[in-house]
């Protein structure tokens, strides 16, 4: 197969039909992921291809959804659940964090529950309430949990195969606001592990780390820093649990600055454990305190004043300047 440019979210579709057509165990299952296709067309045609037992549709019933998920990963199935937009994720948190995170280790290895658990996650679409959360840190706190994040088409085809073959559960977060931007995707190329953060663009004055969402945007504030002689070293998380910091170590290491990014708010965010760690790490290579560029300590604002929620180009920008401020 020819590399092709596809976008996100028709990459994240041509992956779960490999893994589909791949394994006659893995059963894709949520709210209108069928007939409609999802909300994103994230699952379009599965259904009509690969037939109503193995694309879904459930009641509107999250804590339904991963419960039944259980029980078919307990006879063998790979389930991989949708919820269909990150704030309804939290009617089955009990499900996840005490039953899903929790099995292997209460059966002492004897279980194994490969469940995938997709959640489009993150604001910048103009939706109402309940459809713009980042709940990633509630998840990668859990012990038993995997968590991880795509940023680009070519990461989307690769890692959501990678999570369904995985024995492990893992809650695989999307980023919504990237769903319809276009990469280059190569069906053949070897898939990168996928629990490795990746250097995406190289630099030598400040280490930019950010996740999902917000890659996008530390790679356009390089650009822009690039035009008045700063060079920013973009590194790509992927796995927020387990972290990949060991590249972050090296670049940090090099720079002596560093700048974390993340659209969920600041206060106990996967921002403060990086830096905690960056700072425990490199603590003699540092030249300035770890910064973070996040949303703010309140809930997900309404639609038409999101934009000053959101961490933007400029934001980061700011904080790169800060960074010489010591």
């Amino acid at each position: 197969m020819a590399t092709e440019a596809l976008t996100l979210g028709k990459a994240l579709n041509a992956g779960l039909r490999r893994a589909l057509d791949r394994d006659p165990k893995v059963v894709i299952m949520g709210e209108d992921v069928g007939k409609l296709g999802g909300v994103f067309r994230i699952t379009d045609g599965l259904q009509k291809d690969f037939g109503e037992n193995r694309v879904i549709d459930t009641p509107l019933a999250e804590s339904g959804i991963i419960g039944t998920a259980v029980g078919l990963a307990l006879r063998g199935y790979r389930p991989v659940c949708e919820i269909q937009f990150d704030g309804f994720v939290y009617p089955a948190y009990d499900q996840i964090v005490s039953q899903v995170a929790k099995m292997h280790y209460r059966s002492r290895g004897m279980v194994r529950l490969p469940i995938v658990i997709r959640i489009p996650f993150g604001g910048g679409i103009g939706a109402v309430e309940h459809h713009s959360e980042s709940p990633e840190a509630y998840f990668a706190h859990t012990p038993g949990l995997k968590v991880v994040t795509c940023s680009n088409p070519s990461d989307g085809y690769t890692m959501i195969q990678q999570a369904i073959a995985s024995d492990d559960p893992i809650v695989f977060l999307e980023p919504k606001r990237r769903y319809w931007e276009k990469g280059e995707v190569d069906p053949e190329a070897e898939a990168y592990p996928l629990h490795s953060a990746r250097v995406t663009r190289p630099g030598t004055d400040v280490t930019v780390v950010a996740y999902g969402p917000m890659v996008r945007t530390a790679l356009d504030a390089a650009t822009a820093a690039a035009e008045d002689g700063r060079e920013l070293e973009v590194i790509d998380l992927r796995s927020l649990s387990p972290l990949d910091l060991a590249p972050v170590y090296e670049s940090v290491r090099r720079t002596g600055r560093c700048v974390v990014v993340h659209e969920a708010p600041s206060n106990v965010g996967l921002g403060a454990e990086i830096a905690a760690r960056v700072t425990e790490e490199c603590f003699y290579s540092l030249e300035s305190p770890v910064l973070r560029v996040t949303g703010f300590d309140t809930p997900y604002p309404a639609a038409r004043v999101e934009e000053e929620y959101l961490p933007d180009l400029d934001r980061v920008l700011d904080a790169v300047d800060r960074t010489y401020g010591w």
